[in-house]
């Protein structure tokens, strides 16, 4: 979701907003960030009313926004999107994840590939860098980081006790922890176990919520909810196409049948990184990241890759309604 431009005060008023969804809609915010064109929450919706809490929060700021700087018209650009997240050990690094947004840019060396090659040992981040990136972190005022690090007050609209609980030492083991991880050489591979886009967990979790939700037709990966097809159904169907056997291609990078294969059982299966990395042969799973979104990039001007990935998904529709 993008806002426009904030200052200071238009910050301020934000935050004092998120201060009230507590209250008002009953919804526990555990972690934020306030970016210059986004903002990211780990929140708990009892009531299950997420919808409604940040609707109310979008329309009253757009409202106030639109008065302070008399302007009409739409403040946030798209809906908002939201992942389904298992609690447990999935909390402690998606709130470090949210707090390291102020962080996480090349120039400091925290772009993806950046991060990735640190956490495999294969590049380490010089004195410098280190400084300027804990310095950032240290004094980025927008976020629920100086709470959790101890450097200001937990405000009472804010739920910590979750995450801590979960840290050696609370607020002092959570800095460390996370000054420690921007040292370099802790690799994050939280989005690896992402299923359809917006579910974060094990699969157990994803087939109970599965079971569970009421899936409706505006519902994001609606049809990845319903039911598991099994991998060897997404290959069967490949094979059927190109007419020659998953083994003759499975390891050919670049090729169109494995990596239309691979972007499809990611994007409308549910499958995660760590299993298409299992199924390609055991590649490393950033591999399989990397090829499915260069398979996207291209089929914005490729008419011909297009069709190809168009008519596999409609042969799968046909057989198990993908």
């Amino acid at each position: 979701m993008t806002p426009k431009p904030l200052d200071q005060a238009d910050r301020r008023h934000f935050l004092e907003l998120l201060a009230e969804l507590p209250d008002r809609h009953r919804v526990e915010v555990h972690a934020y960030v306030l970016m210059e064109n986004h903002y990211h929450l780990l929140v708990r919706t009892p009531e299950a009313n997420l919808s409604q809490a940040i609707q109310w929060l979008n329309v009253s700021y757009s409202v106030w926004w639109n008065l302070k700087h008399r302007q009409c018209g739409s403040v946030f650009q798209g809906r908002f999107k939201s992942v389904v997240v298992e609690g447990g050990g999935w909390l402690l690094p998606l709130s470090q994840y949210i707090h390291f947004n102020p962080v996480a840019i090349k120039g400091l060396g925290m772009g993806k590939r950046e991060k990735a090659a640190e956490g495999r040992g294969w590049r380490k981040p010089d004195k410098e860098v280190v400084a300027q990136r804990l310095a950032v972190l240290r004094g980025y005022r927008w976020s629920s980081y100086p709470a959790y690090a101890g450097y200001e007050s937990v405000p009472e609209w804010l739920t910590t006790g979750e995450v801590l609980g979960r840290v050696k030492g609370e607020r002092k083991g959570y800095r460390k922890l996370a000054e420690d991880r921007l040292k370099g050489g802790q690799e994050e591979d939280l989005w690896s176990a992402l299923r359809w886009g917006l579910v974060l967990g094990s699969e157990a979790f994803a087939d109970s919520l599965r079971r569970q939700l009421k899936i409706g037709r505006e519902t994001a990966g609606r049809k990845g909810l319903r039911k598991r097809i099994a991998w060897e159904y997404w290959v069967r169907v490949m094979e059927e196409l190109k007419g020659e056997p998953w083994a003759s291609f499975r390891d050919c990078h670049g090729d169109w049948g494995r990596d239309v294969t691979l972007w499809a059982a990611r994007r409308y299966g549910g499958f995660t990184l760590m299993e298409l990395a299992k199924a390609a042969g055991g590649v490393d799973y950033t591999a399989i990241y990397q090829s499915t979104r260069r398979l996207e990039r291209r089929a914005k001007t490729d008419e011909n890759l297009k069709a190809m990935m168009k008519m596999y998904l409609e042969s799968m529709s046909e057989k198990y309604d993908v």
